[in-house]
């Protein structure tokens, strides 16, 4: 049985920095693709970054380019996503998602498999 954990999130100041990390159970992140998304109240699920199987293939935003850096640990099996230059906009509860095509989807529906998520609140 899969399972996806986040932990990482808190909160933090404006122009502060968070690590957020995804701990995988039941599969090995290194075959698949791993997205992270975000929703805040009142608003869609949408797309923050992901990382191709291959894991040298990433792909951001336009929100978080320059900010955020998505990175994993094979030996771990977790994947992270560093938050830098955090905004009050980027207040949001963050999950991280398995694309079992390993293509590192933008669109949501992809994912089968689904973390809790973790609760982001940036101060201003």
């Amino acid at each position: 049985q899969v399972h996806l954990v986040e932990s990482g999130g808190g909160l933090v100041q404006a122009g502060g920095s968070l690590t957020l990390s995804c701990a995988a159970s039941g599969l090995t992140l290194h075959t698949v693709a791993v997205g992270w998304f975000r929703q805040a109240p009142g608003m869609e699920r949408e797309f923050v970054a992901s990382m191709h199987w291959q894991g040298f293939i990433t792909y951001y935003a336009d929100f978080v380019k320059g900010r955020f850096t998505i990175s994993r640990d094979d030996a771990k099996n977790t994947v992270f996503l560093q938050q830098n230059s955090l905004k009050p906009e980027d207040t949001a509860v963050y999950y991280c998602a398995v694309d079992p095509y390993g293509s590192g989807s933008r669109n949501f529906s992809v994912y089968n498999y689904w973390g809790q998520g973790t609760q982001v609140i940036v101060s201003s």
